[in-house]
């Protein structure tokens, strides 16, 4: 009754969890999630806590609600989404007055959800989980998830989408974030013409007082005046328009996000605008992927393979699309004039080359941007399909030498310089030889530099083959690979002796045909 029903000038709907559950347990759980929520981690042993968190008890104060949004999926304007199985439970405000909003994901069916059934699988969610706190580890700014539980139900889905559906343990994730707000929670009011651009104005003034009050309270004495580099010679002046100044660090947040997503070799697979958060957080685990061979067209999403309009190096651009996209619906309302929205995108340009070139420099431990040594280091690994993790992690042991011979050069990176032949062997030395030269001229200690640089160069990443490992456990009722892949990847850039297993390359059944199915979310 609720689901593929259209919602006109509001921006939720409250609804109840309408998920069946039978005997719920608890899969997983972060300790540090429960430190924002001021939440003490005895809780989590609490025999009712899988019942609150799959919604079989109501939690006491909350006023659940799914969120009404649209969007651009793949480059089309898609008219409504809206949470299709996301209900948010409502805002915790911790002691130190910070709001966290708490929502299930898999809670059942919204006015948002189509022809969908609002549930959520066991495989997908385990993702989600752990991607969410991964991500959080390896600095990127991200939803945070607080636990995961199955349902005890199971869920029918065809995942390989070749008409051979079948039932998969159902489970619910609880995400934590300041705000699950998107691009296209505005995009939708700014769609439906006249009647509803005043609440693309109300939610605006809502997004600036409580997620970027020093927007709001800007002095013309921090003379935020920039030329628009136009031959009029005009100005924006952010200090006189509140929502120019929101649009621009919008813009710059996404930015920032995208470049740290490219320093890691993180795909997230699925970049629409109703996947694209106003707070610039990693939002939406669907189809995401780390990149293990380095490919620039690598897509974890099986749709998007034909375009790959979603490929990691396609990720800048489409960022700034999205952007794009957010201040012309600002510029719809009325909000920004067309000089404040270019501003707005020039500024992610700008931001995302000063944040991506720092990114890369501080990874190989330069003291400063070396445009043809990256490019032609990039050059080789996309030739070699060189492990994008490994390599970076690898490169901290090289020394800055110059005298060690030629025939030596590549042995710290021998672990992933695979099966070459003699002219890319050349080829890599040659590059080692220019990168000796650059780090001796450089002044800084072997030492100082590996310490540097493995503070920038993760040894652990999600990788999909360990999702899947864990998952495959999980499915047969045993949660402690999920538990233990949780704790590794909590420490990203240490080393973790005895863990070494999990830093290792995919093995040779996650090569196989279908494997990156297995990404796709349900």
């Amino acid at each position: 009754m609720l689901s593929n029903k259209k919602v006109f000038h509001a921006c939720y709907t409250k609804v109840n969890p309408s998920v069946e559950v039978e005997n719920p347990q608890l899969v997983a759980w972060s300790e540090s999630v429960a430190e924002l929520l001021d939440l003490d981690p005895k809780e989590f042993e609490r025999p009712d806590f899988p019942l609150i968190f799959s919604s079989s008890f109501p939690l006491v104060g909350a006023v659940p609600y799914a969120q009404c949004y649209g969007g651009h999926q793949f480059g089309t304007w898609a008219g409504q989404l809206g949470d299709g199985r996301a209900i948010t439970l409502g805002e915790v405000l911790n002691a130190k007055s910070e709001r966290w909003e708490l929502q299930l994901k898999g809670a059942g069916k919204t006015p948002y959800s189509r022809f969908a059934d609002g549930l959520a699988v066991l495989r997908s969610s385990i993702r989600e989980f752990l991607c969410s706190e991964a991500m959080h580890s390896l600095g990127i700014p991200t939803t945070r998830a607080l636990c995961l539980v199955t349902t005890g139900k199971y869920v029918t889905r065809d995942m390989f989408y070749d008409g051979n559906p079948k039932d998969e343990p159902g489970a619910i994730v609880c995400r934590v974030a300041r705000s699950f707000l998107r691009f296209g929670s505005y995009q939708i009011h700014a769609s439906r013409g006249k009647e509803d651009l005043d609440i693309v104005r109300t939610l605006a003034d809502y997004t600036i007082r409580h997620h970027f009050p020093h927007v709001e309270n800007m002095s013309k004495s921090e003379s935020l005046s920039f030329s628009t580099g136009e031959e009029d010679n005009s100005f924006v002046d952010l200090t006189s328009n509140k929502y120019a100044a929101w649009a621009v660090e919008v813009a710059e947040r996404t930015a920032s996000l995208v470049a740290r997503w490219q320093g890691v070799g993180f795909t997230h697979g699925v970049l629409n605008t109703d996947n694209m958060s106003v707070l610039g957080l990693s939002i939406d685990y669907g189809p995401f992927g780390f990149l293990d061979a380095f490919d620039p067209s690598y897509t974890p999403n099986t749709t998007d393979l034909p375009g790959r309009r979603y490929c990691f190096a396609n990720q800048p651009d489409i960022g700034l699309w999205n952007v794009a996209q957010f201040a012309s619906t600002l510029s719809s309302a009325e909000l920004i004039n067309d000089k404040e929205a270019n501003y707005a995108m020039e500024r992610y340009g700008t931001r995302f080359m000063d944040e991506y070139q720092a990114i890369i420099t501080r990874k190989l431990g330069l003291p400063k941007y070396n445009k043809q040594l990256i490019s032609k280091l990039l050059n080789n690994m996309s030739v070699d399909k060189v492990d994008y993790t490994n390599f970076f992690r690898l490169l901290s042991n090289i020394k800055a030498n110059t005298s060690i011979p030629e025939q030596e050069l590549l042995v710290p990176l021998k672990s992933v310089l695979l099966d070459m032949g003699k002219e890319r062997k050349e080829a890599w030395t040659n590059w080692v030889q220019t990168y000796t030269q650059e780090l001796s001229a450089s002044g800084i200690s072997d030492e100082e530099r590996k310490a540097s640089m493995d503070s920038m160069n993760p040894k652990y990443i999600l990788r999909n083959y360990l999702c899947q490992s864990a998952i495959d456990a999980a499915e047969q009722g045993d949660f402690g690979e999920v538990r233990k892949l949780l704790k590794v990847m909590e420490r990203p850039y240490d080393e973790q002796p005895g863990m070494e297993k999990y830093a290792r390359l995919p093995p040779a059944w996650a090569y196989r045909p279908g494997v990156r199915m297995l990404s796709c979310s349900s």
